[in-house]
């Protein structure tokens, strides 16, 4: 498995196409593309956000690479995202507009196509199938752009969490509500990424984030873009870039027990791994877990226990609450009510998937431990 690293120190434009294009020579997409294809770009634009923050792909990145895709031919590029809300034209070109993803109309084509396409999974997959973004499902040639951050209920956000937004808008919280355990959550998600199957996979970590990601994270900027076919063994390696044990990324050791991730075979490509790098801070929603100090079945007993007695709830800042109801419109088990134009939250059936925080624009959504 080849995996690009590249040093760029900021989104000076030309700068980042330098590194995209020394990422697709390495990965020789020319030859894999062909006039008349249908590419689609999928970045992470999980929220109207602005990119002087690190929640969403940096514009800059989405331009160098619909500009290598134009300059070998192909002109059939459209962008195509499903944020955490609704998908709906006038959602989306707030999204659009906020994101500066507006500002490539003169590159490639803003989606403007809000429907899905039931697609099947394999016989063997415990989902059947899924609902995926029309544009993802007709295009022949997929590029997925992610952000390299931190997730309150994955611990690690890359390549593979990227592909949950090909899942149409609110049909995100019915998954998580059919899937709260996070073993599932994350089989969830590797069957859906084996599903869409990106063709080249680039991470975005000029400017990463940290802290309670994937939206309420502050900078940790890493000055690199990463690009690989193989997304699976470079979020292993990515979540190495951040101090972060992969095997602790439930999606990651998973992808590792089913042999999709192969970190034996990884040849680096481009720059060396820089020197000096620090521990990513994690979000204050990941719990304790004592299990691997313990010895066999007590340290998988304790756990079981820790898990109840540790277990993380959202909370709300009445103080910064503006009462947008993003929280209630996101939150799979519908435990969030509108009161006096603030949000109240029963801890009752709540399955600990912080979607409400991934979604506040406010950030007066925080964590709080049972005990």
């Amino acid at each position: 498995m080849i995996q690009s690293l590249y040093r760029v120190p900021d989104y000076t434009q030309e700068k980042v196409d330098a590194a995209v294009r020394a990422i697709m020579e390495d990965h020789r997409i020319s030859s894999k593309l062909s006039p008349g294809m249908k590419v689609v770009l999928k970045p992470n634009l999980i929220m109207a956000k602005s990119p002087q923050y690190p929640v969403t792909t940096h514009p800059a990145v989405v331009r160098a690479v619909a500009l290598y895709l134009r300059s070998v031919g192909i002109s059939d590029i459209t962008l195509a995202e499903s944020p955490g809300g609704p998908y709906t034209a006038e959602y989306m070109k707030g999204v659009y507009r906020t994101c500066r993803m507006d500002e490539l109309k003169d590159v490639l084509v803003l989606n403007e196509d809000f429907s899905s396409v039931p697609v099947s999974c394999q016989s063997s997959f415990r989902n059947r199938s899924f609902n995926i973004i029309r544009p993802v499902v007709q295009a022949d040639f997929v590029i997925n752009i992610c952000k390299l951050k931190t997730h309150a209920m994955t611990r690690y956000s890359g390549g593979i969490k990227n592909l949950f937004g090909t899942i149409p808008g609110l049909e995100k919280p019915q998954l998580h509500y059919r899937w709260p355990n996070i073993e599932d959550f994350s089989n969830m998600l590797l069957e859906l990424a084996q599903t869409v199957k990106p063709a080249l996979t680039i991470i975005d970590a000029i400017e990463a984030m940290e802290g309670n990601g994937p939206t309420g994270g502050t900078s940790h900027p890493l000055g690199l873009l990463l690009g690989a076919e193989d997304f699976y063994t470079q979020d292993y390696f990515a979540a190495g870039l951040m101090q972060m044990e992969p095997a602790s990324v439930v999606m990651i050791r998973q992808a590792v027990e089913r042999g999709l991730a192969k970190p034996a075979g990884l040849e680096l490509k481009g720059d060396a791994v820089p020197e000096g790098l620090t521990a990513f801070k994690l979000p204050d929603a990941i719990g304790l877990d004592f299990s691997d100090v313990l010895p066999g079945i007590f340290g998988k007993a304790f756990a079981k226990v820790a898990a109840r007695l540790l277990k993380s709830y959202p909370q709300v800042d009445k103080e910064k609450c503006i009462g947008c109801a993003k929280c209630k419109e996101s939150c799979p088990s519908h435990i969030i009510r509108m009161e006096n134009g603030k949000a109240v939250f029963r801890k009752r059936g709540c399955i600990s998937c912080f979607c409400c925080q991934e979604m506040c624009p406010k950030q007066a959504i925080f964590v709080r431990k049972a005990l």
